[in-house]
């Protein structure tokens, strides 16, 4: 488990290509100092298995549903990458709980600077947005970041300077996707509301959401 608050910015050293997989190998420091082969480490937002390292850089496998769901397949020789090292049981909670499971990515589609802070726009499918409240929480390539404002396709979030500073969204504009984890709460909610009869379930979500058929239909 992570909690979205970013240790560093390392940056991809080398990517190794298969037909539908990758090895990447990505320049660290301070996410090194205790790091074991088989420790978790999120690499913007994803949770990776660390398989190999160095004194300055440390490698892992990216299989193919992780190039599918993540933007990790995007990522070239010298991209930023945000870094976190899993959270250990006597550490300090300071962002939300973050699974380092994406559930899809979205699109910046404005930038803009409010005095000290800056304001990120990001489109997103309805899969991700049903799950998303304002003033909730929702992790941008790890970064845990609270929600400022919901629309039907977007929502947004107010950046302070030292995130912006000590992540890679300083780097990020118009048009760059992203990964995107939904708070899991309300993931796990609606998966204990749903039936377990199966047109039921597709009544929910075609819907999406909660009806007095659906209710009646899974026992209510």
């Amino acid at each position: 488990m992570f909690t979205g608050i970013i240790e560093e910015i390392g940056q991809v050293r080398a990517i190794r290509r298969a037909a539908q997989s990758a090895i990447l190998q990505i320049s660290a420091q301070k996410i090194l100092e205790d790091a074991k082969l088989g420790d978790s480490i999120a690499v913007n937002g994803v949770c990776l298995t660390l398989t190999a390292k160095t004194a300055n850089s440390f490698t892992a496998d990216v299989m193919h549903e992780t190039m599918n769901r993540s933007t990790l397949g995007k990522l070239h020789i010298g991209s930023a990458v945000n870094l976190e090292r899993a959270m250990p049981a006597n550490g300090r909670f300071g962002g939300h709980i973050v699974a380092g499971h994406i559930d899809g990515t979205g699109v910046i589609r404005s930038i803009q600077q409010d005095d000290n802070a800056i304001w990120y726009r990001i489109g997103a499918p309805p899969a991700i947005l049903r799950y998303i409240i304002e003033k909730g929480s929702i992790a941008i390539d790890g970064i845990s970041l609270t929600v400022a404002r919901l629309d039907a396709e977007d929502f947004s979030v107010s950046v302070i300077p030292h995130t912006a500073a000590n992540t890679n969204l300083n780097q990020r504009k118009v048009g760059d996707a992203v990964n995107l984890e939904n708070d899991c709460i309300g993931k796990y909610v609606e998966r204990l509301l749903h039936p377990y009869d199966a047109a039921a379930q597709q009544d929910f979500n075609n819907k999406n959401g909660l009806t007095m058929e659906f209710l009646t239909r899974a026992g209510f």
